[in-house]
């Protein structure tokens, strides 16, 4: 397709009667294929027809998470979150003709086992009885995105969003940090009652869809949801105990030393995203500074990453800065029709803003690296291993931050390291405390922030919110997106960290060898699992006994621990 530009994109709300029936009439021809290559013909057809509702999806999301108040894109965002659903059928009925056909042994051939797997764990994940559950869940996730993104605080006479109150939680003053904060935290406060009864009527929708689908519980139909095939919840409980056991005492000791740099008697929560005593780390320059070192960078970094960067910039498949209206947070979705990801975020002033263009890059570079991948399951991997990608981008253009952070460099360096170190702790609160709500569907709100509580003395004992009664309640889960949105999307950053960090020493050592095997990585998409994934890049599989507290050593060396 032509080389236009995203504004230029054409959005047209996808005919799902027309599709459908063309979907039917291929599945039938599927089943029903003389030869393998009809039988793979027809899933090329499918792939096209799929293709195309995902399409105009990701181009109206985008454009409704630009500006939430875009009356148009809202309500198309309403009808996908209403009608979408029905397309999981589609979905269903194609995975069972491939494990059925005749001719599946050459169609995995052509196409790889992987496929096939991903199309067994997913065969129970719909049946049109939950419909309606998946469509009232929809509509509590706009909903929450919806209440994020048009949040207004209140500060000394000036309003700010999610987004834009962040860098005044980091300023040197500790009585306007933690007066940034306390007005961060009392939207939260304002809003508790229907931020809980949302995740709670979320609970129980996705409840009964497990039920209807003969699962116990929604953690294993969660599983299914997020694709693995290669390991389960016993896996993921062994993995969070090692960090318990060698990363969460390296992570109280990082405490411990910023503590005692910033010369506090206690480490509040308003002194976490607080780092050195002269200031964080932050980029030098203006957006448009910024933007135009990155070019350099990728450019130095590779003949690849220069070319990717030049078509984002050409094609305007970024929208970097924070504004009224636009949904917080940032990410990476990619738009098949047109071959192009496309990378969201909220530049605010701090060094997020540099971690945004190195981590949403490296899914892009991914993605964009597997475009032409077939069927279109394998442009992406599954999430685990697609955060191998970004986070490790992080690390691979350490050698260009002096160009953003000036005299700042070595103090980013010390700040994101650690950051990475310590975000280990709380991403397995996230997942343990997901596992034990879902286990436990019938607690009321108290119930569930009493886990939340729990997880934090469990992963995060350091925390102090004596002086905030609504964060002392255990409420700080209510902030995270992945929770409402994405269950169990969560445990995927930790172990991609894991994968990330030997990365970065591998990097370290032997910059060429690092780099094509990450290249390579990058180019197999989603065509194997996760495990099969981390093998072909040679990294070890970070479930194994021993693999964390390898880590933990030797980047804890690092950090002079």
């Amino acid at each position: 397709m032509a080389q236009i530009t995203f504004p230029e994109f054409e959005y047209k709300r996808p005919d799902l009667d027309r599709l459908e029936n063309a979907f039917q009439t291929v599945l039938v021809a599927l089943r029903e294929a003389e030869s393998v290559n009809d039988a793979i013909a027809a899933v090329e057809q499918i792939d096209a027809i799929r293709a195309s509702v995902a399409t105009a999806y990701n181009i109206g999301y985008i454009r409704y998470s630009i500006n939430t108040r875009d009356q148009f894109y809202k309500a198309e965002k309403e009808w996908f979150d209403t009608h979408l659903p029905r397309t999981e059928q589609w979905r269903i009925d194609y995975y069972r003709a491939l494990l059925e056909s005749p001719h599946r042994e050459s169609i995995e051939l052509k196409f790889g086992k992987q496929l096939f797997d991903s199309a067994k764990v997913s065969l129970n994940t719909f049946r049109p009885e939950i419909l309606e559950e998946l469509q009232a869940v929809n509509k509590l996730s706009s909903e929450f995105t919806e209440m994020r993104g048009g949040a207004e605080i209140e500060l000394d006479g000036k309003t700010y969003n999610l987004s834009s109150i962040a860098p005044l939680e980091q300023v040197a003053d500790r009585e306007k940090r933690k007066k940034a904060s306390t007005a961060k935290w009392g939207w939260f406060a304002d809003n508790r009652k229907r931020l809980e009864d949302i995740y709670a009527e979320m609970v129980g929708l996705r409840t009964q869809m497990a039920h209807k689908l003969d699962y116990d519980n929604y953690v294993a139909l969660g599983y299914a949801n997020m694709n693995r095939t290669d390991y389960g919840p016993d896996e993921v409980a062994n993995f969070r105990r090692q960090i318990r056991d060698h990363i969460v005492p390296i992570a109280q000791r990082l405490y411990e030393k910023q503590r005692e740099r910033l010369g506090v008697d206690r480490l509040r929560y308003y002194d976490l995203s607080f780092r050195f005593p002269d200031g964080n780390p932050t980029p030098k320059g203006s957006p448009a500074e910024i933007v135009a070192h990155a070019d350099k960078m990728y450019r130095e970094l590779s003949e690849e990453t220069g070319e990717f960067f030049q078509i984002l910039q050409d094609r305007k498949l970024m929208d970097l800065e924070a504004k009224d209206g636009k949904a917080p947070g940032g990410y990476c979705t990619f738009i098949n029709e047109y071959q192009a990801p496309y990378i969201f975020s909220n530049f605010n002033g701090t060094s997020h803003d540099i971690d945004v263009l190195t981590h949403e890059f490296g899914h892009a570079f991914q993605v964009y690296s597997s475009r032409d991948q077939r069927p279109m399951e394998y442009n992406w991997p599954t999430f685990d291993a697609a955060e191998i990608h970004s986070m490790s981008m992080e690390f691979f253009t350490y050698p260009w931050m002096e160009g953003f952070f000036k005299e700042d460099t070595q103090k980013y360096y010390f700040s994101h390291l650690a950051g990475a170190f310590r975000f280990l702790p709380y991403g397995c609160a996230v997942d343990e405390f997901q596992h034990r709500v879902y286990e436990n569907p019938e607690l009321d709100n108290a119930g569930r922030n009493a886990i939340w509580k729990e997880m934090e003395g469990t992963y995060l004992p350091h925390l102090d919110y004596s002086d905030n009664d609504h964060l002392q309640a255990g409420t700080f889960w209510q902030s995270q997106g992945h929770i409402f949105s994405v269950p169990f999307y969560y445990i995927d950053y930790c172990l991609a960290q894991i994968c990330a960090f030997q990365f970065h020493l591998l990097d370290e050592k032997d910059h060429a060898s690092a780099w094509d095997s990450y290249v390579k990585l990058c180019k197999a998409g989603g065509s194997k699992s996760f495990l099969e994934l981390v093998k072909l890049a040679g990294l070890e599989n970070p479930f194994e006994d021993g693999v964390v507290k390898k880590i933990a050593d030797r980047v804890g060396e690092r950090l002079e621990l």
